[in-house]
């Protein structure tokens, strides 16, 4: 299914992102990047790691959703926020919450990967689970938030968040200079709008490449054909799994963005088996997506410098058995 996108009137801008990493100072860990020759001789490639698995919540998502939350007004953050997730946008709106004393409500997909459950408990959050995917999630959590007259936080079209995410970009682009290409994992494409914003007015020449799980390809085919795609949803990777484009993010990748590819699951699990065994660092399904589309295509990226974004680290334990071959 289909339907016509429309450009958001207020994209963010490069200005905003700058506005966010003042306002995130000492809110954020500016996370470390490393290299690793394991990873180098098995792409061919120069590769570089930012590791946003090391950030708040174990994921990149405390980024944006603290910027958001910390330029909302006493009145607003007074009425609460209702976000929606499969865990790491959820986390991140909670440990938001938490820092601002925001009474904040979380729903979630029925049969949540535990780890990231009893994160946005213990962070105060209270929780519903609704539903068997993210997009039933969105539905409730929208409901709940017109009813209520709290303030729906969404993880794609969110102006503040994609500023507030920008800012590991701005980090990483610090930290390695002269990257030929960035490869960036998209679930409703927060993260790939703002790596592809920034490299657009810092390191022009710099290739952004989004990548997302063909099992779940509604951004891909959004950004393909250019209007908002809805798509089956059915990856294991837990933060690629939306079955909507949406329209902010779409836009800001259509202006910016070089590439967008898909990799399987299978691709994507051999990818958090080598961050584990090349790299000694734990990825998440979303965090390896990125470094499974470099494998994928090693003859794209032979002989160049490529940024990897480890986005999560938030595996459960069944997670890492299987990509380790040990569950199937």
């Amino acid at each position: 299914m289909t339907y016509p996108a429309t450009i958001a009137p207020a994209l963010p801008t490069i200005a905003d992102v700058l506005a966010a990493q003042a306002r995130l100072d000492g809110t954020v860990v500016r996370t470390p990047v490393g290299e690793y020759p394991e990873l180098d001789r098995a792409t061919g490639a120069t590769l570089v790691v930012k590791h946003e698995n090391q950030q708040r919540t174990g994921a990149f998502k405390a980024r944006g959703a603290s910027n958001l939350l910390l330029g909302m007004s006493d009145a607003e953050r007074a009425r609460g926020v209702v976000a929606y997730s499969t865990g790491n946008h959820a986390q991140g709106v909670a440990y938001a919450a938490r820092l601002t004393g925001t009474s904040c409500t979380i729903v979630m997909p029925d049969d949540p990967n535990p780890l990231k459950l009893r994160a946005v408990l213990d962070l105060g959050a209270d929780v519903l689970l609704h539903g068997a995917t993210f997009d039933d999630a969105r539905a409730q959590a929208t409901a709940l938030a017109r009813d209520s007259g709290a303030r729906l936080v969404g993880a794609a079209n969110e102006p503040d968040i994609i500023a507030g995410v920008g800012t590991l970009y701005l980090e990483l682009f610090q930290q390695a200079p002269g990257l030929d290409v960035l490869v960036v994992p998209v679930g409703g494409g927060s993260g790939a709008a703002a790596a592809s914003l920034v490299a657009a007015a810092v390191v022009p020449g710099t290739e952004v490449i989004a990548v997302q799980s063909a099992a779940s390809p509604a951004a891909h085919d959004s950004w393909h054909t250019g209007t908002l795609a809805e798509r089956a949803n059915t990856t294991r990777a837990e933060g690629l799994a939306v079955g909507c484009g949406f329209e902010v993010t779409q836009a800001i990748m259509r202006e910016h963005l070089a590439d967008f590819v898909l990799v399987t699951d299978d691709q994507i699990a051999a990818a958090q088996r080598l961050y584990l065994t090349g790299a000694r660092t734990v990825a998440e399904g979303a965090g390896a997506a990125a470094l499974a589309a470099v494998l994928a295509t090693p003859g794209r990226f032979a002989g160049r410098r490529v940024g990897v974004v480890c986005t999560g680290g938030n595996a459960s334990a069944n997670e890492l058995r299987r990509a380790l071959g040990e569950e199937r």
